[in-house]
């Protein structure tokens, strides 16, 4: 056999296996999910409910989303994490000043602006902080919400239910992620969006209510169900043993709700998926920022594979989560791999159509002809099946064509997923961990700022900002506002990094 044979032979040998593995993981993870059995809820009166929501650069929508949480919720106290924002969202918090159940924790420069995870970790400070020292923290649920978000109303009674926070082995739930824009009329934005960008929202709605649903719906038979980073409900108890061993909960990956799922694990907690209840978040509507949002999942998911080896090593968890946790974990190595594997089939399989005699025919008429219906059931197929699903279990006013048609284009947006995943590593190899936040569609444009005559040159004048370490209270917005005496007023001590609490409304 000549070396040209065997590489072509090897080349496709990979081709194959790649696409049998990732057609079984499909078919897997979609008999699961439509086995998938609905449970009643409980009362969510035996709970103390505690919303995180962080906020940095916010203005825009977090009013709208206190409003909803506290107008839905009578049982929840809300704490604000204000992340040295500069765009009034303060200014906003403040109308809420006579609201016992919302606190606002404030983190400021140069301490401020240090990830998710770290804004994370100053609000559970001070919930611990405000509870009395007997009170049970197995009983405190503590939720993350996106500052865009709104939750199901009815969340907390499908939370209760005996498969989930009902069970005392039952240590955090990730509820079902909708899409803003597609959820009911009472919380969808009234914002112009192209065709385009509404197609982009359809789709990120199917992606997370069919393929990423079923994906869980695994998950809990394995018993590795994974934390989002909106959505997701915690025990405090559970926290404080992870704080005990680690320092803190959250840590500092990109994708921190995935590492804190890592870490309830190894720390002999049980994870749940409650596809009875929902939150909403609103859907980008351009490719540019999706890409740039899947990149910095792609980034953290690598980075958490350096708990691969405590997964592995782990008595408490079992060899079915392992072996799921494993396969998230090298997913993204998997497509790094599988795009050359694919682009050098797809270069050879040119290369022998320019080279058959009669060209595109010949090679047809060759045999040429079996390439389509491979490439259908092998590549477009198991993308394209998610549309039928998303209409028979979440959207039955879709026609079965548009359901199609939609699964057909989930196939194409996968290709942003295979572009955020080499972005990510490029990211990794050049030790770049910073992150720009995503602007949202609400937010206002950017103004220049403006200018004062100098002679004849326009100069362009600086906004008066009072310096972080002054700690003044005045913020950038509408209207330079004091906090109100119940805002959590948090403050960093250079040498320990530990929020102390101020002036909080008992």
């Amino acid at each position: 056999m000549s070396a040209e044979t065997q590489t072509l032979a090897l080349l496709n040998t990979a081709a194959f296996l790649l696409c049998v593995s990732f057609c079984a993981y499909v078919l897997s993870i979609l008999v699961f999910h439509l086995k998938t059995r609905r449970s009643r809820g409980g009362s969510p009166d035996g709970f103390d409910w505690h919303i995180i929501v962080p906020c940095r650069n916010e203005a825009s929508v977090i009013g709208d989303t206190l409003r909803q949480l506290l107008g839905d919720f009578p049982q929840v106290t809300v704490w604000c994490v204000d992340d040295a924002s500069d765009d009034g969202t303060l200014a906003e918090l403040a109308a809420f000043t006579d609201e016992p159940r919302v606190h606002v924790v404030r983190r400021q420069l140069p301490h401020a602006r240090q990830g998710k995870g770290a804004a994370l970790n100053a609000a559970w400070r001070c919930i611990e902080q405000s509870l009395p020292a007997d009170v049970d923290r197995s009983r405190v649920i503590v939720g993350v919400l996106d500052a865009d978000s709104r939750l199901d109303p009815q969340g907390p009674v499908a939370l209760s239910g005996r498969q989930y926070f009902g069970a005392t082995e039952v240590g955090a739930v990730q509820v079902e992620v909708r899409m803003l824009q597609c959820a009911r009329r009472r919380y969808a934005p009234a914002s112009e969006v192209s065709r385009w960008g509404r197609l982009l929202i359809r789709l990120q709605d199917m992606e997370f209510r069919a393929p990423i649903a079923a994906m869980q719906s695994l998950r809990r038979q394995t018993g590795s169900v994974a934390m989002g980073g909106n959505g997701q409900f915690t025990r405090l108890s559970l926290l404080n043993d992870i704080a005990a061993e680690h320092g803190t909960p959250w840590h500092g990956a990109l994708l921190e709700d995935f590492e804190l799922g890592l870490h309830i694990l190894l720390a002999g907690g049980r994870t749940e998926y409650c596809a009875e209840s929902w939150v909403a978040q609103e859907a980008l509507t351009r490719i540019r920022p999706l890409v740039r949002q899947r990149t910095r999942w792609a980034q953290g998911s690598m980075q958490c594979g350096r708990y691969l080896g405590r997964v592995l090593r782990s008595p408490r968890i079992r060899n079915s989560a392992t072996l799921e946790i494993t396969h998230f974990l090298a997913a993204p190595w998997t497509q790094l791999l599988g795009t050359p594997i694919y682009v050098a089939c797809l270069a050879v399989m040119v290369y022998y159509v320019d080279q058959t005699v009669g060209g595109l025919r010949g090679w047809w008429d060759g045999g040429g002809w079996g390439v389509p219906p491979l490439v259908l059931v092998f590549g477009i197929g198991p993308f394209a099946l998610w549309g039928i699903v998303y209409r028979a279990r979440c959207e039955p006013q879709l026609s079965v064509g548009k359901a199609l048609l939609l699964g057909v284009c989930h196939w194409l947006y996968s290709y942003a997923q295979s572009l955020a995943v080499w972005l990510a590593f490029a990211r990794m190899v050049t030790a770049r961990t910073d992150w720009q936040k995503t602007a949202r569609a609400a937010d206002p444009k950017a103004q220049p700022p403006p200018v004062r005559a100098v002679g004849r040159v326009a100069v362009p004048t600086q906004p008066r900002r009072a310096h972080p370490a002054r700690g003044s209270s005045r913020v950038a917005g509408p209207r330079s506002i004091r906090p109100p005496r119940h805002l959590v007023h948090l403050t960093t001590t250079p040498t320990t990094d530990r929020p102390t609490i101020a002036h909080v409304r008992k």
